[in-house]
């Protein structure tokens, strides 16, 4: 969720175009009321978003290695998803290529409805 996240936040801002803070406020507070459903107490959820908060601007600031197109930082995915370092799979493979696919559609689209169509991007 945030990567996709902060691929449109790139987008946004290659295209410089103002991000809403709403749709990311929006984004925080789900998570923080998800927390909460689960039973997690104000303590324990406040330590966890502020995680959350460091990972989600970790990746976006380092998930892209061009100024110019879309390239995914390796060493940031593995230290997110430890299953992708086999060398023998394809696995990392199909992500970056999902992620760079997910990009280039986002790109076409109109930014007024960007998220909202992003939720129908099909592989």
């Amino acid at each position: 969720m945030f990567i996709h996240f902060s691929l449109i936040l790139i987008i946004y801002k290659r295209n410089k175009i103002n991000f809403s803070q709403d749709s990311y406020d929006d984004l925080f507070n789900a998570i923080e009321n998800n927390l909460r459903e689960l039973g997690l107490g104000d303590v324990a959820v406040n330590k966890k978003m502020k995680n959350l908060n460091k990972i989600f601007y970790d990746i976006l600031l380092k998930i892209n290695k061009s100024n110019d197109n879309l390239i995914i930082n390796k060493n940031l995915v593995i230290k997110y998803f430890p299953q992708l370092d086999d060398s023998n799979s394809k696995k990392y493979e199909y992500f970056n290529q999902y992620f760079i696919n997910f990009y280039n559609f986002c790109f076409e689209l109109h930014p007024e409805t960007m998220i909202k169509d992003a939720l129908n991007f099909k592989v």
